[in-house]
């Protein structure tokens, strides 16, 4: 059974920094990813990290957050660094195994300015 649970999310000042974790079980994945959604907006890709390694982000995060593995605790990092509060969302991890897609409950991300 699949399982993803989330943490690390908080009340952060603008510039500060908060790194999310996502301990993901049951399978192996094609990919890992964060998501995040804000109020009446949809749900956005965040940054992606492959099997094998590769990442991509998004243009508004780029610079500013880091996605990685350890493979070995089963978990996939968020690091997110000079937080602005446009980063304000409910933020979802995501883990793919060919074309299903596996989410997190969410944790909350608040940045003030």
């Amino acid at each position: 059974q699949v399982q993803l649970v989330e943490s690390g999310g908080g009340l952060v000042q603008a510039g500060g920094s908060l790194r999310l974790s996502c301990v993901a079980t049951g399978s192996t994945f094609t990919s890992n990813a964060w998501y995040r959604q804000a109020p009446g907006s949809q749900r956005e890709l965040v940054a992606l990290i492959s099997r094998g390694g590769s990442t991509n982000y998004a243009d508004s995060v780029k610079g500013r957050f880091t996605i990685s593995r350890d493979t070995a605790k089963n978990t996939v990092y968020l690091q997110m660094n000079s937080l602005k509060p446009e980063d304000t969302a409910v933020y979802y991890c995501n883990a793919r195994f060919l074309t299903t897609n596996y989410w997190g409950q969410g944790t909350q991300v608040t940045v003030s300015s």
